[in-house]
């Protein structure tokens, strides 16, 4: 499924830089598209997990939030933080990307929630250490940072003993299948063991969009090896009442195989 080394599709190795600059150019980008298509999905101010519509209302995966310190990176447009809010949690939002920090001022406007928003890279928190009590994310930062143990490492520094991290990404097994919510996406055309980046470039190879893939192993491995301990993995099933499609994921995958992994952590008191 590889394309030309010099332009369009590849699965290579990326710096973290490399991945960093085009993450930020990517969302800065299609920031507006991006909200155009699924804001009113994920609403002004309401948590959502995942395109299954799992929503944090009915998961509770944080536990009790008032009255609790609460980071949300790669928040995007931050409905996620300002839900948070609204339920009694002192709430930060970061992301690498001006355009979506720019969405989250203006869903701030609409809603009346107002949060602290802070353009910064996952990898380097400008935090102290134990921070917040709360670390989260959905489908943030996690899935474009090419040194993503890293990320967990820093997230671990800014919680405190005892504090909570979870975090949604695209289940790593649909690495294995074509972004197809049709037929096409049921067959397996990828090797689920090759952790090459997916990489957009342009005819200079300079990548314009990365995305990373590790295993549920490697995930697991992360967590672990920074300190936390996994409490929780939910694979959140389709609704039958759920009938929107979000990119690769769709009715028809949804009900044969999982598109969400949702890792729940805590670092030791």
């Amino acid at each position: 499924m590889e394309s030309s080394p010099d332009a369009g599709v590849t699965r290579r190795a990326v710096s973290p830089a490399e991945s960093r600059r085009a993450s930020r150019r990517w969302w800065d980008a299609d920031a507006d598209d991006y909200q155009a298509e699924h804001g009113s999905f994920l609403g002004d101010a309401d948590f959502v997990w995942c395109p299954e519509g799992l929503r944090e209302a009915d998961a509770h995966l944080l536990g009790d939030v008032r009255g609790r310190r609460v980071l949300e990176i790669g928040c995007g447009a931050a409905s996620c933080s300002r839900w948070l809010k609204t339920q009694g949690a002192t709430v930060v939002a970061a992301d690498l990307s001006a355009g979506m920090l720019r969405h989250a001022q203006a869903g701030a406007t609409r809603s009346g929630v107002q949060i602290p928003l802070l353009q910064a890279d996952a990898s380097a928190l400008p935090f102290a250490d134990g921070a917040f009590d709360i670390v989260c994310t959905a489908f943030g930062a996690i899935p474009f940072v090419a040194d993503s143990a890293r990320v967990m490492r820093e997230v671990y520094r800014v919680l405190r003993p005892g504090g909570r991290w979870a975090f949604s990404i695209t289940h790593p097994m649909r690495w294995v299948f074509l972004d197809d919510p049709g037929e096409g996406g049921l067959v397996a055309v990828h090797s689920y063991f090759d952790r090459r980046a997916y990489v957009e470039q342009d005819e200079q190879s300079v990548p314009t969009y990365v995305e990373q893939h590790r295993t549920l192993g490697d995930r697991i491995r992360e967590l672990v090896d920074a300190g936390f301990v996994l409490k929780d993995l939910i694979e959140p099933e389709w609704p039958k009442t759920h009938d929107q499609t979000w990119g690769q994921w769709s009715p028809l995958r949804g009900k044969i195989f999982p598109g969400t992994a949702i890792f729940v952590s805590t670092k030791p008191s």
